[in-house]
């Protein structure tokens, strides 16, 4: 059954813990004049999902539908929304229009530049383009600007039936995930690029107040400080072999 919690003013995240993977799947409304919805979700949660969003608004009313990279948790019951919300355009980076959503959906997105913005009423959001961050050639995040709440995505994965919101270490949370997905086939989850530090330096740069997260608990805290912890982790975890430390190295609070 989806759960649904406001970790910001308007911003609801519904939940679903899958048993089977130990690993809850979040999606984000943003009710405003203009909805927004944030991960359409896997086909086989729609009916809970969409079950849930009407509770909030009116179906048809849906303007908007975003998302990071084309992955199935991420767009997968993209057309199955569109058809319910006819009137909705999609958001999404210029390389994921042009090599998976456009013809996915048989029309054309809207392709956001990087720093690209958009207004649903009293939000303001800004396209942020992350190549590869946290995973795919398309990748991105939106950073709502009025409430400064990043929609980002696979970053700071957690496993388990986690709290809605919390101010506790979720980079740690996030790197005892990715130890254990290193010890099967969901290894190497986040490539570690030469652009990944840049990318999440700007990100930091932004100051979120919230971060809401696709995969575990949101985070409200020092939002800054956490995306130069993360760098760090995954730099340990993902990074060349030379830059790859044992777990006990690593220290929240450490900078890029």
């Amino acid at each position: 059954m989806a759960v649904t919690t406001e970790i910001a003013p308007n911003i609801y995240r519904i939940s679903i813990f899958a048993q089977s993977g130990n690993l809850q799947f979040n999606h984000f409304l943003v009710k405003d004049d203009e909805p927004l919805l944030f991960h359409t979700g896997l086909r086989g949660m729609h009916l809970e999902i969409r079950e849930a969003v009407s509770k909030l608004i009116n179906l048809s009313e849906l303007r908007h539908i975003s998302f990071s990279h084309f992955e199935s948790d991420e767009c997968g019951s993209l057309n199955e929304w569109l058809e319910a919300a006819p009137k909705a355009d999609v958001i999404c980076s210029q390389v994921g229009a042009l090599v998976c959503v456009n013809d996915f959906i048989g029309r054309e997105s809207r392709a956001l530049t990087d720093g690209g913005t958009f207004v649903t009423g009293k939000y303001r959001f800004r396209y942020c383009r992350t190549p590869h961050l946290p995973h795919g050639w398309d990748a991105g995040v939106l950073f709502e600007e009025t409430q400064r709440t990043l929609l980002c995505s696979d970053l700071f994965h957690q496993n388990g039936d986690v709290e809605p919101l919390s101010s506790a270490d979720v980079v740690g949370r996030s790197r005892r995930a990715m130890k254990e997905y290193q010890a099967g086939i969901l290894a190497e989850y986040v490539p570690y690029t030469p652009h990944t530090a840049q990318n999440l330096k700007k990100l930091a740069e932004l100051n979120p107040k919230t971060l809401a997260i696709m995969h575990g608990s949101s985070f409200t805290g020092d939002c800054a400080r956490a995306l130069d912890d993360l760098n760090v982790m995954l730099r340990e975890m993902f990074g060349p072999q030379d830059q790859r430390r044992r777990s006990v190295l690593y220290r929240p609070g450490n900078r890029f």
